[in-house]
């Protein structure tokens, strides 16, 4: 079913961008006994209520003529949040320059959570911590997320 999120990221993309809004992350997760179907937005200015609500119209219709998803879900709107997730290499580029956490599946050094400045994504990351600088494999990287708010 992972596969199901690509598939609804590439038929929306388009429409989600002529809303306004950029399309940051598609999720398709099991919540209990339920499906939801979570796209992710964001805009530089905040995502507003009617931003959801617009992109929830726009898409729903595109979503349901290519029926890419055979089981029953929920399909949610919602604002990319302050503490991000970073799962694409954009948004690892979109947010260089902001403080960011990265988990690692093995240690490096003897760590295997680091906090610091996104200084650089193009084939590596290079994040700057207290510690030192840091290059990583996307492939080393279990868990990422934006903590310019901490």
């Amino acid at each position: 079913m992972a596969n199901a999120a690509e598939k609804v990221y590439g038929l929306i993309k388009e429409t989600v961008e002529a809303e306004g809004v950029n399309l940051w992350d598609v999720r398709f997760l099991k919540e209990g006994a339920s499906w939801y179907l979570r796209v992710f937005i964001d805009k530089p200015e905040g995502i507003s209520i009617d931003d959801c609500t617009n992109v929830s119209h726009a898409i729903d219709p595109i979503i349901d003529e290519a029926d890419p998803i055979d089981v029953s879900y929920y399909l949610e709107v919602c604002s990319a949040g302050l503490e991000r997730e970073l799962t694409r290499q954009s948004h690892f580029e979109a947010c260089v320059g902001k403080r960011v956490k990265i988990k690692l599946y093995k240690a490096l050094d003897g760590v295997k959570e680091l906090t610091g400045v996104l200084k650089a994504a193009a084939d590596t990351v290079t994040i700057e911590t207290e510690g030192g600088e840091y290059e990583l494999l996307y492939k080393d990287i279990s868990k990422a997320r934006l903590c310019d708010f901490e």
